[in-house]
């Protein structure tokens, strides 16, 4: 049994976008040239410098995340400004989040994630 490899991605002065999807791709393993979809042979990813990273374009003042509480006008909306200052490590977090697999997976890789501001 191969042991995991342990990744360490530096997110300065890179797009969120550029920084979620190598590291949605090395937790899934598919940057692996044994990659089996059943087969969990996924990296440990570090990243580092989560608070320099780069937003492109006006995302930074217009771009926001919506939730529902399931209650008759429960859309509760949170700006990407609010949430990068409240916790850098959030807005990466969320990226990669939605880039990994939408099933019973995605919790086991997102506990191998570890991002620092």
């Amino acid at each position: 049994m191969n042991t995991r490899k342990h990744i360490e991605i530096d997110a300065t002065d890179r797009a969120v976008g550029r920084v979620a999807t190598e590291v949605a791709m090395a937790l899934m393993g598919k940057d692996e040239p044994t990659f089996e979809r059943h087969i969990d042979r996924g990296a440990t990813v570090v990243v580092v410098n989560a608070s320099k990273v780069k937003f492109t374009g006006k995302k930074f003042v217009q771009k926001d995340y919506k939730r529902h509480t399931m209650f008759p006008g429960g859309l509760k909306t949170t700006s990407l400004q609010t949430i990068f200052t409240e916790d850098p490590t959030e807005v990466l977090r969320r990226a990669v989040n939605g880039m990994l697999p939408k099933n019973k997976h995605r919790e086991i890789l997102m506990k191998r994630l570890t991002i620092k501001a």
